[in-house]
């Protein structure tokens, strides 16, 4: 009986491993790599975060286009995201882990979300294309013009399309296809979305630019990475961002001005009007 279960524990603990990092009383490994001797000052943090997702490093080009989106998605202003982690801290200075989490928290359909929302789009429409019609412009131009109507006929917005700020042009957008076309990455994704927003153009009589977390989306997918991944990315990205703005609640604080003028508004509304 002893032996059934020592045989049965070894057996239970044959899957409880990972190949992403290890470490013993004189090593640390990370995907299989010695972190102080083949990682620490040779490899950047935007490689490591590829490798670690991927289980390779990136190519020079996939690394221009991979560092660009994390740089492209780190900060956006006084956003609901740098709010909450700012507002915070405000309450709980102590916690620091706390205000971040706050932060990407926020992360969600209207803010860093349509990284993600826009590389599942893109792949479900490439995923009704057969292997040989993906790299066929014709092909893509009418599977975005059904795509597009569907959603739109369903009620839905189209991921990817329309900026609160950037009417016009997202500013990041059409840097990203310049570097794409640079390192010659530009991949059925990135393609697919220029149809995309010609199509619901062409539908509504509206033109709505490429965001550039749609456009991220789309060059997170050609770089081979799921869409669930996509918003990890966002995240990681935005985490950059939180942390310059916790730095700066530290030395020029608003949280607690920025409350105090909530509150007197609120307080103000809330008095009955006099006769």
């Amino acid at each position: 009986m002893t032996e059934s279960l020592e045989s049965g524990s070894a057996q239970t603990r044959d899957w409880l491993t990972t190949s992403i990092g290890n470490s013993s009383p004189d090593s640390i490994t990370v995907r299989g790599r010695d972190l102080p001797s083949e990682v620490m000052g040779l490899m950047s943090f935007t490689d490591l975060a590829f490798l670690l997702a991927a289980g390779r490093t990136p190519s020079e080009a996939e690394a221009t286009l991979f560092n660009a989106v994390l740089v492209s998605l780190a900060d956006h202003g006084l956003t609901p995201t740098a709010l909450a982690a700012r507002l915070t801290y405000t309450g709980a200075p102590e916690s620091m882990q706390g205000a971040i989490a706050a932060g990407l928290l926020g992360g969600g359909s209207v803010f860093l979300g349509p990284v993600e929302g826009t590389a599942r789009f893109l792949h479900d429409i490439l995923a009704s294309l057969p292997s040989d019609k993906r790299s066929d412009d014709a092909a893509l131009e009418s599977a975005a013009a059904q795509a597009v109507q569907g959603t739109l006929d369903a009620g839905m917005r189209i991921p990817g399309l329309g900026h609160p700020v950037h009417r016009e042009t997202d500013p990041r957008t059409p840097r990203f296809y310049e570097l794409a076309d640079e390192v010659g990455l530009t991949g059925p994704n990135l393609r697919l979305l220029k149809y995309v927003a010609s199509a619901q153009r062409e539908a509504t009589g509206r033109a709505l630019p490429i965001n550039g977390a749609g456009a991220a989306g789309a060059v997170l997918a050609d770089l081979g990475f799921p869409p669930p991944l996509a918003r990890c990315f966002a995240l990681l990205a935005r985490t950059a961002g939180l942390i310059g703005h916790l730095a700066e609640e530290m030395d020029n604080p608003i949280g607690l001005r920025l409350y105090k003028e909530v509150d007197d508004r609120a307080s103000r509304n809330a008095e009955p009007d006099l006769p």
